[in-house]
């Protein structure tokens, strides 16, 4: 199966070819502006945008971290939270110290990534798929795995953050490895 992924980060690449190694994956930097008001209308618009450039079966994704005590912050504006520039460490360093200075604990800093995916096929058919992982913000930066806010998330199940896990270990559980399957069982039956 051929796919072509609208996305230019190569750790989404990585991760995609990981868990779907049986699919052929390209991947072509979308140009449209994330302008949905959920994950699942940006990785469409995303999606909607490769397709139109280049046909055949395209696949979109939009994923974020969610903090419940920041009303589902930084949400859909997970990259571009301080600035699409600000490195993940500012950025991960000034979410902690945020629920720190709130005095949340433990459940308190209940939070969750998000990966909603849309799969256009050739004939212009939507499929959508979307998942989670949750867990909480840990109370530092830990681990070297992963990307984003890996290193962020404490998954109480685990006893350890996201960015300490194996990629093994990280594709069985995550947001993005759960939406990918789901997807993926999802094609096989319409293909």
């Amino acid at each position: 199966m051929k796919i072509t992924l609208a996305t230019g980060n190569k750790n989404k690449l990585k991760e995609i070819r990981e868990i779907w190694p049986e699919a052929e994956v390209a991947g072509v930097n979308s140009e449209a502006e994330e302008t949905g008001s959920t994950f699942r209308e940006n990785a469409e618009i995303k999606a909607m945008d490769v397709w139109n450039r280049t046909g055949g079966l395209v696949m979109a994704d939009d994923s974020g971290l969610c903090i419940d005590a920041l009303d589902g912050a930084p949400g859909i504006y997970s990259s571009r939270f301080m600035g699409e520039d600000t490195s993940y460490d500012i950025k991960n360093a000034a979410l902690i110290k945020k629920l720190d200075d709130m005095g949340l604990e433990g459940r308190a800093r209940a939070a969750h990534f998000t990966c909603a995916i849309c799969a256009i096929l050739p004939d212009g058919t939507k499929i959508f798929a979307e998942e989670y992982m949750p867990g909480e913000i840990a109370k530092e930066i830990r681990g070297t795995n992963g990307f984003g806010y890996d290193p962020i998330l404490y998954l109480p199940q685990m006893k350890k953050n996201s960015a300490e896990l194996s990629p093994e270990e990280k594709n069985a559980i995550s947001h993005r490895g759960k939406a990918l399957r789901l997807m993926r069982e999802n094609l096989r039956t319409i293909l």
